[in-house]
């Protein structure tokens, strides 16, 4: 278990975001900021899911589109969409998503187990199922979602 992943089951606080007509959340220990879409510069050989990189205060911040990156459709940004700067291990990523929702403090009662419909990748990086007014939200582990980056950190 990833040390986000043992943080949340402690009772923090997570951020729900928007992709589409689903709800995700992550730990917001690891969320650095909110900011406005900024175009990205593509990168040549970059995964599918990697949009590009923005200047970010002079740090080169790589772009992720979390819908392409979670197995949806690619997102075409607009101006209604933001980055969540969040830090995974050692690195800072750029997590574009549709819209920040909420921010939520869980226990580790709210917190159910992925339904065994869920393919072996989806139970990978989904550590559970929020059930809360009335809504659905996967319970996302950052580190899970982007290994490279993790072992990076090893």
């Amino acid at each position: 278990m990833t040390y986000a992943a043992k943080n949340l089951i402690d009772g923090h606080e997570l951020i729900a975001f928007r992709i589409g007509d689903q709800e995700f959340c992550v730990n917001i220990m690891s969320v650095r900021e909110i900011r406005g879409w900024t175009p990205a510069t593509p990168m040549p050989h970059a995964p599918p899911h990697v949009l590009g990189v923005i200047n970010l205060r002079g740090a080169v911040l790589p772009i992720i589109d979390m819908s392409q990156r979670l197995g949806m459709k690619r997102t075409e940004p607009t101006v209604r969409h933001v980055i969540i700067v969040a830090q995974v291990g050692p690195a800072t990523v750029g997590l574009l998503v549709d819209a920040v929702s909420d921010i939520l403090t869980i226990t580790d009662e709210n917190i159910q187990p992925t339904p065994d419909i869920a393919n072996e990748t989806e139970k990978a990086y989904a550590r559970g199922i929020l059930a809360i007014e009335g809504r659905m939200i996967c319970l996302i582990d950052l580190g899970v979602l982007f290994p490279h980056i993790e072992s990076e950190a090893a």
